[in-house]
């Protein structure tokens, strides 16, 4: 893991972090959190990762990942996840 630029935004009370990642395959949001996690020594719940990018063929991913002070600042900016809602007459 490289990271390219790493920003303290105080006005929102996050860490705006931008790294590569060298893999075989996509990490994906939990594999890049994973490796987030271990490089800066953050808890899970404070970690919201905007993006993992790649050229087609290459092994490098780019990632954008915000690390907040705390899970309430989180809470307050991260916009919710929505639950799919079942149809009725739908298996």
């Amino acid at each position: 893991m490289k990271i390219i630029k790493e920003i303290k935004n105080d006005l929102l009370k996050r860490k705006e972090i931008r790294f590569v990642v060298e893999s075989e395959k996509n990490p994906g949001i939990e594999g890049s959190k994973k490796i987030l996690i271990e490089k800066i020594k953050s808890p899970e719940e404070n970690i919201a990762i905007k993006f993992v990018k790649s050229k087609f063929g290459s092994q490098e991913f780019l990632v954008e990942a915000f690390v907040y002070d705390s899970k309430e600042d989180k809470e307050k900016i991260e916009p919710k996840v929505k639950g799919k809602k079942k149809v009725e007459g739908t298996a």
